[in-house]
């Protein structure tokens, strides 16, 4: 595999304002991103982050999704980004709390 695990967050905004875009999607990404570089965790080989438009779990939103395993996951704030990361996508431990 060219990542060992590869992190989508929803970044979809609605016409509406709603969506995951409209509830730190973007945000999200962008600490996943930092967060894994600064740990040399990313890039070919490793980890990855990536936005994504719409992933059709809305109701439970704002959502990620880690691949290749498909583990949804759902976060409040970047404690919970950096919970997936350490615990989930670094040490396969699954963060039930978090899951959906």
């Amino acid at each position: 595999m060219f990542y060992k695990k590869h992190i989508f967050f929803c970044c979809n905004k609605k016409a509406d304002e709603a969506g995951c875009g409209a509830l730190g999607g973007e945000n999200a990404f962008a600490f996943a991103k930092i967060y894994l570089q600064s740990l040399g965790l990313w890039g070919e080989g490793k980890y990855r982050a990536s936005k994504s438009a719409c992933l059709g779990r809305c109701t439970d939103g704002p959502i990620c999704v880690v691949y290749p395993e498909g583990v949804w996951y759902t976060y409040i704030d970047e404690t919970d980004i950096k919970q997936i990361i350490d615990e989930y996508i670094i040490n396969d431990k699954i963060v039930k709390h978090l899951q959906v």
